[in-house]
C-alpha cells in the first residue's frame, strides 16, 4: 500500500486538533498532553517521510495530485525536494518543543487553554501545506488562512498592545497577500490563452510572457514575501507581533512563519519569473544588505528583550534573502540552510528570554542583571543561544552564514563585503545584553529567581543540541539541500562563477 506522506504528517495535527476539541472545557492539563502528544507523532511522520527521501533525485518527491476544483482547473497537488524537506522537519520538530517550554503560556488568555492548543495544532497543518504545495491556488488559501491562527494566538494571548500588534500584522500580510492574489490571477488567465487554465507551477512556468508583464507579476509575489519574510522595508510589523506575542508563538512566527517569505521567494519568484528575478536582483542585494546593517544597528539599542531578538531577525532574514539572490550554489545552500538553523537559534533565544520574563516579570534586559549566579543554568542556555546567533564558529549559524557571504562574493563581491559589517554588529547587540543579563551586580528582585526545572530543561535539551551538532557536522541537512540548490540555479540558467588567477 502506498503511503501518501505529506497529506498525512499534515493531517495528524489537524485530526489532532479536532478531537483535542472534543476534551471538556476544564481539562487543562489533559489538553496539554494531547496536544504534546499530537505533535510527537506528526514529528514521527515527518521524519519517516525524511529517511525514505532520495536525496540525490532533484525532482519533486512524494508527489500527490487529487482534483479539487476542476472547474477551474484547481488540484490538491503536492510534492517536496529537498529545501521544503528541511522546513518541514524543522516545523514539526519545532511544534512540540514549543508546546512543552511554553506549559503554562496559555493561562490568563483571552480563550481557554484548549483553544491556544487547538490554534497551535491548525497552524502546523498548514506549515506543513505552504511548504509542500505544488498547486499556485492551494498554495495562497494556506498562504493567507495562517493569518487566522497567528492573528489569534497573538490577539488572544499575547501582552501588551497585543490587540494592536495582531490588526497591523494582519493588515501588512492581507496587503502583500492581494498583490500575490493579483499575479496569480493573471497567470491563470494568461495560460488559458497558452493552452488551457492551469494552477500548475510546473505548467505556468512555462507560460511565455513578456519582459514588462513578467516583472509586474514578480513585484507582486515579492512584496508578498517580503512582507512576510521580513525584509526592510516591509518589516514593521515585525517588532510590535514579537513583543507582544507569547514566547511560543514568536518562536513559530520568526522561526517557521516568517521562512514561508524566503522560501517563497525560491519556489516561486525564481522558478516563474527567472528573468524578472535577474532583472530585479541588483535592487533585492541592496535591500538585503540595508536589512542585514538596519537590523544589526537597531537592535543594539533595544531594551526589549523580544523586541531586540526581532530586530536580530530581521538582519538574518538579510543574509538569508542575500544568499537567495546571489544565485550561486554555494549561497542557495547557505540561504536554506540559514532558514533551518535561524529557526533553532531564534527559538533557543525566545524561549529562554520568555523563561527569564516570566520569572523577572519584565522584559527590560536591565533588569536582568547577575543571573549568571543566581540561575546559571538558564544563563548558560541564554549565552548558547546569543553565540548562535551572532554565528560564533563551532555553531550552527556559522556555517550558513559563511556559505551565504562566500557564495555572494563570487558573484557580489561589494555587497558581501558590506554585509561582513553585519557580522561585526551582530557581535554587539549580542554581547552587550549578555553582559547586562547575565553578568554584573545581581539586581534587586532576582536574589531568589528559580533556575530551569526538570521540563524546561528537557524543551531547551534537543535545540542546543542541534545547535552545537550542526556546528561541527552540517552535512547531513547539506546533503539533502545541495541538489536541490543546484537544480534551482540551472533552471534559471546559472552556473557558478569560476575563480580567477591572477597572472593567467
Amino acid at each position: 500500500m502506498t503511503i501518501n506522506w505529506i497529506s498525512l504528517t499534515a493531517l495528524l495535527p489537524l485530526i489532532g486538533a479536532v478531537l483535542l476539541a472534543t476534551l471538556p472545557k476544564g481539562a487543562e492539563l489533559r489538553a496539554k498532553q494531547f496536544a504534546f502528544g499530537a505533535t510527537l507523532v506528526t514529528a514521527a511522520s515527518a521524519i519517516a517521510m525524511a529517511v525514505q527521501f532520495q536525496r540525490d533525485n532533484t525532482d519533486l518527491q512524494f508527489v500527490e495530485v487529487r482534483s479539487w476544483i476542476p472547474s477551474f482547473g484547481i488540484n490538491y497537488a503536492v510534492g517536496i525536494d529537498g529545501i521544503a524537506l528541511v522546513l518541514i522537519l524543522m516545523s514539526v520538530i519545532l511544534a512540540p518543543i514549543v508546546i512543552l517550554a511554553g506549559w503554562n503560556e496559555a493561562q490568563g488568555g483571552r480563550w481557554s487553554v484548549k483553544t491556544f492548543y487547538i490554534l497551535i495544532l491548525v497552524l502546523e497543518t498548514m506549515m506543513i501545506g505552504v511548504f509542500s504545495a505544488t498547486d499556485v491556488f492551494l498554495f495562497y488559501v494556506i498562504f493567507e488562512a495562517m493569518l487566522v491562527p497567528v492573528y489569534f494566538l497573538i490577539g488572544g494571548y499575547g501582552t501588551g498592545e497585543r490587540s494592536a500588534a495582531a490588526v497591523k500584522f494582519l493588515l501588512y500580510s492581507l496587503f502583500g497577500g492581494l498583490l500575490m492574489l493579483a499575479s496569480i490571477i493573471a497567470l491563470y488567465v494568461m495560460s488559458g490563452d497558452q493552452g488551457g487554465h492551469t494552477f500548475d507551477l510546473a505548467k505556468l512556468a512555462k507560460l511565455e510572457m513578456s519582459s514588462t508583464t513578467q516583472n509586474f507579476l514578480f513585484l507582486g509575489f515579492f512584496i508578498a514575501f517580503a512582507i512576510k519574510a521580513p525584509l526592510w522595508p516591509f518589516h514593521t510589523w515585525l517588532p510590535d507581533a514579537a513583543q507582544s506575542a507569547t514566547s511560543g508563538t514568536s518562536v513559530l512566527l520568526l522561526g517557521v512563519l516568517d521562512k514561508v517569505g524566503t522560501f517563497g521567494m525560491i519556489r516561486y519568484c525564481l522558478t516563474l519569473f527567472p528573468e524578472a528575478s535577474k532583472t530585479f536582483t541588483p535592487v533585492i542585494i541592496v535591500l538585503a544588505v540595508i536589512s542585514i546593517i538596519y537590523g544589526a544597528i537597531l537592535a543594539i539599542g533595544q531594551k526589549d528583550l523580544k523586541r531586540l531578538i526581532a530586530f536580530t531577525s530581521i538582519s538574518h532574514f538579510g543574509f538569508i534573502t542575500m544568499g537567495i539572490f546571489a544565485m550561486t550554489s554555494q549561497s542557495q545552500s547557505g540561504a536554506t540552510l540559514y532558514m533551518f538553523n535561524h529557526g533553532f537559534s531564534t527559538a533557543a533565544l525566545f524561549i529562554v528570554g520568555g523563561w527569564m520574563i516570566a520569572r523577572r516579570g519584565s522584559s527590560t534586559i536591565s533588569e536582568f542583571g547577575g543571573l549568571q549566579r543566581v540561575t546559571p543554568v538558564m544563563a548558560w542556555c541564554f549565552f548558547l543561544a546569543g553565540m548562535s546567533s551572532l554565528a560564533l564558529p563551532g555553531l550552527s549559524s556559522f556555517v550558513s552564514e559563511f556559505l551565504v557571504l562566500v557564495g555572494t562574493y563570487t558573484r557580489y563581491p561589494v555587497a558581501a563585503i558590506i554585509a561582513t559589517v553585519g557580522i561585526i554588529l551582530a557581535a554587539l547587540y549580542i554581547l552587550i545584553p549578555v553582559q547586562r543579563a547575565l553578568h554584573g551586580p545581581t539586581t534587586p528582585g532576582n536574589e531568589n529567581l528559580p533556575d530551569l526545572n526538570l521540563r524546561e530543561k528537557i524543551a531547551i535539551a534537543p535545540v542546543l543540541a542541534a545547535i552545537i551538532a550542526l556546528g561541527f557536522y552540517p552535512a547531513p541537512l547539506l546533503n539533502v539541500i545541495n541538489p536541490a540548490a543546484i537544480h534551482v540555479n540551472s533552471q534559471l540558467g546559472f552556473t557558478d562563477p569560476v575563480p580567477t588567477v591572477e597572472g593567467k
